[in-house]
């Protein structure tokens, strides 16, 4: 469970400690991921901590064989690590934009890496990306991280279509609108979402992890949540442009035309 510190990746990680599994947590601040742990085995789960920035590959090629040691090969990968701004193109530094890629995207290429090979011998085993809305419907003043989850989103498909009859599956969970401490850290991106979006009530991380916890016992290839969000994205598919019109129409507007 990569980004296992806060918000939706802890919640996962004692979700699935609590049906019995053992919770395999990674986050870049030691003392964080530690303490999600410490959490979940004073309530009788079973918890391994690692701290590891996931979008670094060295660092994850380093903690993969301690991982392999301690639990062996993993039965699932969950990819929920992510951050970024929501900012127009032009105004994004190209470090910042490196940064958005790093994670979700290289985050889940390297962690996904490092143990595919092994689920692929064994002939089992289950990937979940954790995405967004904005992979499949985009809006205007995010382009450094629609872009980031669109790679995603093209990850999975990639990766789906790499292994099929290996016995190895790929899922996405894609969550709407989640109340994490994401908007904390990025003020004023709340009313930069399109109006459509904000008709979908706020998900907890409690909410969004029971969410992924379902699609790993149906090994679900592809799950939207919350239901309103699932209705406004299979519209999505079929009237592409008139929701991208109601999408563009409604988010934020360029610095210039305010």
């Amino acid at each position: 469970m990569t980004g296992a510190s806060s918000g939706i990746g802890a919640a996962t990680a004692r979700a699935v400690a609590r049906k019995g599994a053992t919770a395999v947590l990674l986050a870049r601040t030691q003392a964080k991921v530690e303490a999600v742990a410490a959490e979940i085995t004073a309530e009788g789960g079973r918890a391994h901590a690692y701290a590891v920035d996931c979008a670094n590959w060295e660092a994850v090629d380093a903690v993969a064989p301690r991982i392999e040691a301690d639990i062996g090969i993993p039965d699932v990968i969950v990819n929920n690590a992510g951050a970024g701004r929501h900012l127009f193109f032009e105004e994004t530094d190209p470090r910042e934009l490196a940064e958005m890629m790093d994670a979700p995207f290289f985050a889940a290429v390297y962690m996904t890496r490092a143990f595919l090979p092994a689920m692929i011998e064994r002939g089992s085993g289950y990937i979940v990306m954790v995405n967004a809305p904005i992979a499949f419907v985009p809006w205007q003043g995010a382009a450094g991280y629609g872009a980031a989850r669109w790679a995603l989103r093209g990850l999975s498909e990639a990766l789906r279509a790499d292994l099929r009859g290996s016995g190895v599956s790929v899922g996405q969970v894609v969550a709407g609108k989640v109340a994490s401490g994401y908007f904390e850290h990025n003020p004023g991106v709340e009313r930069q979402l399109p109006w459509i979006g904000r008709l979908t009530k706020t998900l907890s991380p409690d909410d969004v992890a029971g969410t992924i916890v379902g699609a790993i016992e149906r090994e679900r290839r592809f799950v939207v949540t919350p239901s309103t969000m699932a209705v406004m994205m299979r519209v999505a598919v079929h009237f592409q442009r008139l929701v991208a019109s109601v999408v563009q129409r409604t988010g934020v507007s360029r610095p210039d035309q305010t």
